[in-house]
This record gives structure tokens, C-alpha cells and sequence, in this order.
């Protein structure tokens, strides 16, 4: 009886997924959505352009699936018509990346987001068989039968977001990049410039201020660029290189491997939509309850201080392959970290890269700027 169930199941998927890949769908250009507010200071985008990383990505078998624009490329905020708009020529995809910046009197924090329409690792199928047998066993049983597994391996699903953090010193009035982390699949990789650090980090090449960082083809997770065989296996169409130059290139008009970049403040996109309850670019919410973190007094000392975040979009909304699976960079987490708040490494960037590089009193994790604990706006 049990083994005809799961039978039944797959069946159903498959046959599911099949159908809706040859569904009609509506495809419209609704124009560019126009700019929400946010917090206003030129100098942070030039220092985040300053030390942009220089993307390679890998080119798998389908390469517009592994091109880097953005969220509302198809000119709405519809997170479950991007896989299908992909197709569509004439909406443009242009070479756009998010940031978000916060400071303390030390440092600079960096995130640098890489979205995609589709992650297509791991095929549609199995996805949804995934998914199918994920919520049978939640229906029957109250628990998901695969033990968290779906959080961990990667499955094809509509929209991709990805990211790595650059940690910049600041030595009197110069700044230098100190550390970079990548977010990969669920984990964090840790990475020191020039030579690494044993059981603390690996050594990252560097072009300049900028770091190199791989992004794979299909699911696309980010790590330090090498640029050998096994890393570049997958890339059967080759690596497309993405330099900072504040231009959002086409990719359908460039020539060459070289394509220029521009960045978007997550502040005024994606963090802007996802405040309170779903909507039609998050299916998911989550209460992020109320959150503690360091602030500079004026007296030079730091207090610990809090705030209440409440409710906030977790997951992007997507139909295809895997339901709601992409992530804004507050949902992000390392499998191995998981009694560790959600999104601690966006929200407060400071105390976790003190506490996964073990550095000390010389290290301030007090802000004098972070807009999403509303300091210093």
C-alpha cells in the first residue's frame, strides 16, 4: 500500500510538471516599477562600486539561465512569471547586482546579491517529486519525511538569489578588503585575501580591491575563483566575466566574454517589498521578532540596543520546480548554523564575522550605520 502510494505520487508530479511546462502563459510588460525611498548617500554606492568582486560565471546548457540581472527585469515584481518571462526576448536582461552596505567605526560590510530567474540544478522532475513527497509526508505524518533534506540540496526552482560579503578595514583614510564570505547552497565560505589562514579561512585571488569569485552554472552558488579544470567542469558554454563599471549592460548585445555591471540598493528593491504580510514577489513570511545588536553612543561607547523587525518576507514567490524556494539575503543561513538567528549575517554582519574570523576588541561591532536597525539614517 505505502510503496503504491509514493508511486501514485511521483505519477502525479510528473505528469504535473510536464503539463505545465507546455501551459500557455500570459506574459506581460507592466513598465519599470518606479523607485520606493531609501536611504540617500552616493558615497556608499561608490565605495560598493569601488570593490565590486569581478563575477566569473559559468555558462551551463541553457545560458540565459545563468545570466546575472535583475528581480523586475521583466518589468513587474512577479516572482512566479520570472522562469517563463526568461524566455521571452523582448524583455532585456541587463547585468545588474544588488549591495547593501552597513559601517562601524572599523569597517565597512558589503553584501553583494546575484540574482537569477532559475536555478536548473537538479531538473524540474525531481523537484517536484521532491516537493510532492515533502508535503504528502507533512499531510500524513506532521513531519517532513526527508529530515530538512530539501533546505540542504540544491533542485531546480523559479528565481536564484546568491551573495558574498566583503569586509573592508578602515586604516586611517584608506580602506582595504580584509575578508570576503561567499554564501553558497546553505553554507558560508570564509576567505582572506593574499594568503589564508589555517582552520580560519582560505586565501582569495584578487584583481586590484576586487575579489575573484566563481558563480557556478544551474544552481549558481558563489565561491573563490581558481579557475581550474574541476571547478570550470560544468561550464560546457564557457564563463561569462562580470566586471563593476556602473553600466548595466545587455547581455543580448554584448560580444566576448566580458559583460559591465551595475548595482541596485537592496534597501529600496527588495527589502522595500518585503515588509508585512505575502504579496507578488514574496509567497513566504516569517515573524523575525525582535532582534539585539551593538550601536555607537555619542559618547563614543557601545550599547546594546533592540528592535522589533515582525514580519517580513522569507521566501520568494515561484511555481516552478520547488515551491517558494529562493531566498532574500535575511532568509539566508548556513546549514550548520541553524540554531543561530535567521539572517543574522545580513542584519548584523559585524558580530558574526567576529565571531567566524575569532577576532577581538580591535574588531567594533557597534554600527554607526545600518538602515535595517534604522541607525544612522
Amino acid at each position: 500500500m505505502r510503496i503504491t502510494l509514493w508511486l501514485a505520487l511521483v505519477v502525479i508530479a510528473v505528469w504535473e510538471m510536464q503539463d505545465s511546462q507546455t501551459r500557455p502563459r500570459e506574459v506581460t510588460r507592466t513598465g519599470t516599477p518606479t523607485p520606493v525611498s531609501q536611504p540617500s548617500n552616493p558615497a556608499h554606492k561608490q565605495i560598493a562600486g569601488r570593490f565590486a568582486p569581478i563575477f566569473y560565471q559559468g555558462l551551463g546548457e541553457s545560458p540565459r539561465s545563468d545570466y546575472i540581472t535583475n528581480f523586475d527585469f521583466d518589468g513587474d515584481w512577479k516572482g512566479d512569471n520570472n522562469w517563463w518571462n526568461l524566455d521571452n526576448r523582448a524583455f532585456p536582461l541587463r547585468a545588474y547586482l544588488y549591495y547593501s552596505l552597513t559601517e562601524t567605526t572599523t569597517h565597512y560590510f558589503i553584501h553583494y546579491a546575484l540574482f537569477h530567474p532559475r536555478d536548473y540544478k537538479g531538473g524540474l522532475v525531481k523537484s517536484a517529486v521532491l516537493e510532492t513527497l515533502m508535503g504528502e509526508g507533512l499531510r500524513r505524518l506532521g513531519k517532513d519525511p526527508t529530515g530538512g533534506l530539501a533546505d540542504d540540496v540544491a533542485l531546480s526552482h523559479e528565481n536564484d538569489l546568491e551573495g558574498c560579503l566583503v569586509v573592508l578595514a578602515k586604516n586611517g583614510k584608506e580602506l582595504t578588503v580584509q575578508f570576503v564570505e561567499t554564501m553558497a547552497h546553505n553554507r558560508y565560505l570564509k576567505y582572506c585575501p593574499g594568503a589564508g589562514q589555517k582552520d580560519v579561512c582560505e586565501a582569495i585571488e584578487m584583481d586590484g580591491e576586487r575579489p575573484l569569485i566563481f558563480v557556478e552554472p544551474k544552481g549558481h552558488g558563489p565561491s573563490r575563483y581558481t579557475g581550474d579544470r574541476q571547478q570550470l567542469k560544468n561550464a560546457v558554454n564557457g564563463v561569462l566575466v562580470y566586471r563593476y563599471t556602473g553600466q548595466a549592460e545587455d547581455h543580448d548585445k554584448i560580444t566576448g566574454k566580458f559583460i559591465g555591471y551595475d548595482l541596485q540598493a537592496v534597501y529600496g528593491t527588495l527589502w522595500a517589498r518585503a515588509q508585512g504580510s505575502e504579496n507578488e514577489t514574496y509567497g513566504e513570511t516569517q515573524d523575525y521578532q525582535t532582534r539585539a545588536f551593538f550601536v555607537l553612543q555619542a559618547d563614543k561607547s557601545s550599547a546594546k540596543t533592540e528592535l522589533k523587525l515582525g514580519a517580513l518576507g522569507s521566501a520568494f514567490r515561484g511555481t516552478v520546480g520547488f515551491k517558494n524556494k529562493a531566498r532574500p539575503p535575511w532568509g539566508w543561513f548556513d546549514s550548520s548554523e541553524k540554531d543561530r538567528p535567521l539572517g543574522e549575517w545580513f542584519f548584523d554582519p559585524a558580530a558574526v564575522v567576529a565571531r567566524h574570523f575569532n577576532l577581538g576588541q580591535d574588531f567594533a561591532t557597534a554600527y554607526i550605520y545600518n538602515p535595517y536597525f534604522k541607525i544612522g539614517q
